[in-house]
């Protein structure tokens, strides 16, 4: 139990609710990125909002007063705007984010060790072992969800099981801020009405399948002969496909690798061929993820590129270090490397991304100097304008050819990975 908890295990309600068997329970935070968005900006609860950047950006997410207008996470932000002219656009905040999910999956692991993140901002719980120490399952998500909204500020949906796919329909049948337990005796009714589309993993394609074939609920593709489903669909898809109507997974929570990555990238706001904004490009990213990994207490030794190109054609490449690091200098040496091995000429760019990967702490991996290296290098200087920017304000010092005449601020700011811009630093690029 965490310092910081706020409603005691031990005072969990017992509710009617039947959960025996639901030892899965999936958990959901609701329109996550906008709920926190909005966590300081009171005044727009209950309205239509999106969160995203300029007009050649898509949605990162909205509240439920936009999605009744259409707008879906994905979706060209120019689009949402015609759909709802007169939502509030906010600009997504990927720190904040970053430090809620933390939060959160901190919360379910003091449920279990058997935590299975999807993403920010859901995972799978095993709970089986929890029963004696917490209570039944719908106990545990109900304090889950009571510590989510009073320590975080926003809501969240759980759905438990006996599988996971079972749990996942369920958390989203309870959307928002609810909680659905499906025992096994229950799954099938739940599951047979559904309309086709909403067994998990069944996208646009697949749903236009089964409609040519007259199957519109999840019952039809349960009662349709295996033979005749996969003949249309394949064997394997119609076993699959059979074995979710009736709500049979064999998956299991899998708790997440520690292995880990930190990275930002930016969408320039017209296609950009110019070597000298590009590498000023490189520079501003290699400057924010090494930034991050000192903050965290991280090396890495791969750097990883993306290039995306105008036709939206996206290529990565990697380098591996010699040693692992955390210095501006060496990050960015990769990074032009690989972007000049491409051998691009004047190819005209829409996004560069910098990645960070093979993550080790900084504590426990040495780090070997070089013999001609002064007593105080790059690393020393770098820390230092950690230090200036905590204590003046960010964009306090930064590399002077990130300092460029004519360049606005208000022109870019960050697709992930990263805040906004340090004040008064400039480019071309905005968030998508």
């Amino acid at each position: 139990m965490s310092p910081t908890s706020t409603v005691p295990l031990t005072t969990m309600p017992r509710g009617g609710l039947d959960d025996r068997g639901c030892s899965i329970l999936h958990v959901d935070m609701d329109a996550f990125y906008a709920s926190a968005s909005l966590i300081d900006r009171p005044e727009l609860v209950g309205r239509p909002v999106v969160i995203g950047g300029g007009m050649r950006s898509v949605v990162l997410s909205a509240t439920y007063e936009a999605r009744a207008y259409g707008i879906r996470s994905g979706i060209p932000m120019g689009r949402a705007r015609r759909l709802c002219p007169q939502a509030e656009i906010v600009r997504p905040d990927y720190d904040r984010y970053s430090r809620i999910s933390d939060a959160v999956m901190a919360i379910f692991s003091e449920v279990t060790h058997q935590v299975e993140p999807v993403s920010m901002e859901e995972a799978f719980l095993d709970v089986s072992t929890a029963r004696r120490r917490l209570g039944g399952p719908a106990q545990i998500g109900q304090w889950i969800r009571d510590t989510v909204a009073d320590e975080q500020g926003i809501t969240c949906s759980v759905g438990g099981a006996p599988t996971k796919v079972v749990a996942k329909m369920a958390s989203q049948a309870a959307k928002p801020d609810g909680m659905l337990m499906l025992p096994p005796h229950r799954v099938v009714e739940f599951l047979h009405p559904l309309p086709v589309g909403a067994l998990w993993g069944v996208g646009e394609s697949t749903e236009a399948a089964l409609h040519r074939l007259g199957l519109r609920t999840v019952a039809d593709i349960a009662h349709l002969p295996f033979v005749t489903l996969s003949r249309a669909m394949g064997a394997t898809s119609a076993a699959h496909l059979q074995a979710l109507a009736w709500g049979h997974d064999s998956g299991r929570v899998t708790p997440a690798r520690t292995e880990r990555s930190v990275g930002s990238s930016g969408t320039f706001h017209q296609d950009v061929d110019d070597p000298a904004v590009i590498r000023r490009q490189l520079l501003r990213l290699s400057d924010r993820s090494a930034t991050r990994m000192r903050h965290s207490g991280l090396l890495a030794r791969t750097v990883v590129l993306t290039v995306r190109f105008s036709d939206f054609t996206t290529i990565t490449r990697s380098r591996t270090l010699r040693e692992s690091t955390d210095v501006t200098r060496d990050i960015f040496g990769a990074a032009t490397a690989l972007y000049a091995a491409l051998g691009l000429q004047r190819a005209r760019i829409r996004l560069l991304g910098v990645r960070l990967e093979s993550l080790t702490d900084a504590a426990e991996t040495p780090v070997q100097g070089r013999l001609d290296e002064p007593e105080h290098g790059w690393r020393d200087a770098e820390r230092a304008v950690d230090r200036a920017v905590a204590r003046f304000g960010s964009g306090a010092v930064r590399p002077a050819s990130l300092v460029v005449q004519g360049e606005t601020r208000g022109d870019w700011t960050q697709d992930g990975g990263g805040a906004d811009p340090p004040r008064g630093q400039t480019g071309r690029v905005h968030s998508s």
